[in-house]
């Protein structure tokens, strides 16, 4: 094994632990457990409440203006693309979301425009000081500005190279791929999806493995699971909720590569060449943990620049500002406004009455509408179910269904179709209900015994 400075096995650990202890491990405090960066989302947020909705008006308008900017912009093809030109240059669909969320933001603030807009169960619910969109400003601050600790230090690359001779058998998929599987489940799927973009483009990945991954490994971020969890009044079962997600989830990933749709990818290559026999052996005179260790140490050798690591934690949380928060509002406003004036959802979730009733979930009529409306967005089904849902198992279900189904189109649905990824709306439509009807026995088993 190649030889390593204390130093960079000090930068390996450190940021590492210190990352898994931010972000995984709960702390005991007078609300429960509660894990350290939703702390301190949560003392932060104290102190800024008051103008904290304004803050995210200011937010939302920047990513609607820039984005309108980017499309009038022309950009020369030799032009390099910049950081801001990523963050802005979304295509036109998206960039009529940021523009109906910042719409809707003003006038939820300023209280004009219908009433159906900006009502306390609408939009007023969504943007008040106390709201979901004011504690994501804060959340996103500081998960964004630490992620970096479990991205940049080697700690993927430990876990990836140890996963290899797991991932191929399992899951039908190269060892490489539990990178971005692991990117996914403590970053976001965001950039899941984005890893195996740029690897699909590479010809290092299949049709079939492409679609595979991003559409069951592209996992909500432990971020976005903390304020699921939150949302519903549940923040002290945080283990319990994250532990039957990641089960459904593996659970899932065991089943769907070998079920329509995605079986039916071709095995062929972007450029059209197909599949080989691929070897992904240890190198002679390393096992699985050691050869994981030097690929460690190595990326976190590559990483020393304290400037960096700011500088990359800040992208995400402009990423995350900037993406995210307009589509939850543009979204999250439709939403509830069909769920408060209309009975679409109730309509659509119908078919889930009486599963959820043989599961033995109570309130199986409120849920059962819960079940459909996570196509749209993640949030949608925890923001619904505040005042509908009484029962803490039923709660329970609900948040872990709306992280477990994965495909939703604010975010991740939405990042597939734009992206070179060989899979369509009807494939993501057909996935996301298989993936509800196979999680709900294992999430609801899960609730019995802890409720």
């Amino acid at each position: 094994m190649k030889k390593f400075t204390v130093s960079t096995w000090l930068l390996f650990l450190i940021p590492s632990i210190l990352g898994v202890f931010l972000f995984i491990v709960p702390v005991p405090t007078e609300e429960g457990w509660v894990v350290p960066i939703a702390l301190l989302a949560n003392w932060v947020a104290g102190f800024i409440e008051p103008i904290a909705p304004w803050i995210m008006l200011i937010i939302m308008l920047i990513a609607a203006l820039g984005s309108v900017f980017s499309i009038a912009r022309k950009v020369n093809e030799h032009h390099t693309v910049s950081f801001f030109d990523r963050l802005f240059n979304v295509n036109l669909f998206w960039t009529i979301v940021r523009i109906v969320g910042a719409v809707f933001a003003v006038m939820v603030l300023f209280q004009i425009g219908p009433e159906a807009v900006w009502s306390e169960d609408t939009g007023g619910l969504l943007l008040s000081p106390e709201g979901l969109l004011s504690f994501l400003f804060t959340i996103f601050l500081f998960a964004g500005l630490f992620l970096p600790l479990l991205m940049n230090f080697g700690l993927l690359e430990l876990f990836g190279t140890m996963m290899v001779k797991i991932m191929r058998p399992l899951f039908r998929l190269p060892g490489r791929s539990s990178v971005d599987a692991l990117a996914s489940f403590v970053g976001d799927g965001t950039i899941g999806v984005l890893l195996t973009n740029t690897q699909y483009i590479q010809n290092k990945y299949t049709q079939r493995e492409a679609a595979i991954i991003g559409t069951t490994f592209s996992v909500v971020s432990i971020t976005f699971a903390i304020v699921v969890i939150q949302r519903v009044g549940l923040g002290e079962y945080f283990l319990p909720y994250y532990g039957t997600v990641i089960l459904a989830s593996l659970v899932l990933a065991l089943i769907m590569p070998r079920i329509f749709p995605l079986t039916q990818k071709p095995t062929t290559f972007m450029n059209g060449k197909p599949q080989e026999s691929m070897s992904e052996e240890v190198p002679e005179g390393y096992n699985v943990v050691s050869h994981g260790v030097e690929n460690a140490l190595s990326k976190a050798d590559e990483n020393k620049s304290v400037a960096e690591f700011f500088k990359d934690g800040f992208k995400n949380v402009l990423d995350m500002w900037i993406g995210v928060a307009p589509v939850v509002m543009a979204f999250g406003t439709i939403a509830l406004m069909l769920a408060t004036y209309t009975p679409i959802f109730t309509i659509l979730g119908k078919p889930f009455e009486p599963y959820l009733n043989l599961l033995g979930v109570p309130e199986a009529a409120e849920a059962a509408q819960l079940m459909v409306v996570g196509f749209a967005d993640m949030f949608l089904p925890v923001i619904l179910a505040d005042g509908m849902i009484e029962s803490e198992l039923t709660l329970f279900v609900v948040a872990t269904m709306s992280v477990t189904q994965l495909i939703y189109m604010s975010e991740v649905g939405g990042l597939l179709l734009g992206s070179r990824i060989p899979v369509n709306i009807l494939d993501l439509i057909v996935i996301f209900l298989l993936r509800t009807i196979i999680a709900l026995p294992i999430v609801a088993g899960i609730g019995h015994l802890l409720f």
